[in-house]
């Protein structure tokens, strides 16, 4: 037995807050890159006052050229843990620039070494259940063999089984095939870290994830799947010609079947999301004259605590210290 220690994750929403405040002020304004440069420089700046040695294992912004925190960058005061951090500012650049719901900002950290580091990789297929289907499913079986399995785990008929799906041409046979065995589908244009965390979420009406996303959104979510259970199947699946011979120039074997604890080998994750745009999962932030209003999930993956926290933030006493202009 042990007293209880630190938790991180309760720092890293501090970070998620204030890139959730400063982007959500670009909602609907049709400019990703400049709603996802204010989280980036906000939670750049955050990150300068919590006691690690993080490093970004995980950025984003290459494959669409938005603002990032790179990949190798240090993070953190330089004292404490050495950690490994994966980051996505705004996922879901585009629901935010147009308004959508599901934009949110996201941390994760585990010990140094334990991120799996996919290298020249964008993308990866992915198939993400809550723990009681975990042992259900197999990337290579067919999609109705995978949601018979999934519904039996879930003591559930196959068509009361809601799929997540990025609405890509992709997924088009995708698709098809969940639609053949009955199941429903809720397909959305961006945000699968939200997707994978609504399917392991026992409230969310969500029970599966499924489909091609990004790799670095992959590394993420195994963070909280770690911390809360269920599973993550996937594969990186390259999208275009230059990123299948970029991994096969790096060594990556694109056959090889990945798992949550393959993709973040420690079970001692931290993880936070705060909403930006709003939806049913995580509402957004809400600003009024005097001040604004977030809501966040914080994850640890030691204990397997989960958080829900909603802050209130006042500009006259924020403003008075912070660098960061919110208002």
């Amino acid at each position: 037995m042990e007293a209880p220690d630190r938790n991180l994750a309760l720092d890293l929403v501090r970070v998620t807050e204030a890139a959730a405040l400063a982007s959500a002020r670009w909602l609907g304004k049709g400019d990703k890159n400049a709603g996802d440069g204010a989280a980036v420089d906000a939670m750049r700046l955050c990150f300068d006052s919590i006691n690690i040695q993080g490093v970004i294992v995980i950025g984003e912004g290459e494959k669409d050229e938005a603002p990032m925190l790179f990949n190798g960058e240090s993070v953190g005061s330089g004292t404490g843990p050495a950690m490994d951090v994966a980051v996505d500012p705004v996922e879901g650049t585009r629901l935010l620039a147009y308004g959508r719901p599901n934009a949110i900002s996201v941390v994760g950290c585990a010990p140094k070494g334990s991120m799996f580091d996919p290298g020249p990789s964008f993308y990866m297929q992915k198939l993400v259940v809550p723990s009681q289907a975990k042992d259900a499913v197999d990337l290579d079986a067919p999609v109705q063999d995978n949601l018979l399995g999934i519904a039996k785990a879930l003591d559930k008929d196959v068509d009361d089984l809601v799929v997540f799906v990025l609405d890509k041409p992709r997924h088009s046979k995708l698709i098809a095939d969940i639609r053949a065995t009955g199941a429903r589908i809720q397909l959305h244009t961006d945000g699968d870290v939200a997707g994978s965390l609504m399917a392991l979420d026992p409230k969310d009406m969500v029970d599966v994830m499924m489909g091609t996303g990004g790799t670095p959104e992959g590394v993420l979510s195994a963070c909280a799947i770690r911390a809360v259970g269920g599973q993550m199947l996937a594969r990186l699946d390259p999208q275009s010609e230059e990123e299948r011979n970029n991994l096969l120039d790096a060594g990556f074997d694109l056959k090889r079947v990945l798992t949550a604890e393959e993709l973040v080998s420690s079970g001692d994750t931290f993880f936070a999301a705060t909403g930006i745009s709003g939806g049913k999962w995580l509402e957004g932030v809400s600003f009024s004259g005097h001040g604004a209003v977030t809501h966040s999930l914080v994850l640890r993956g030691k204990t397997g605590t989960v958080r829900r926290i909603e802050s209130h933030h006042t500009w006259d006493k924020l403003m008075a210290f912070s660098s960061v202009k919110y208002d």
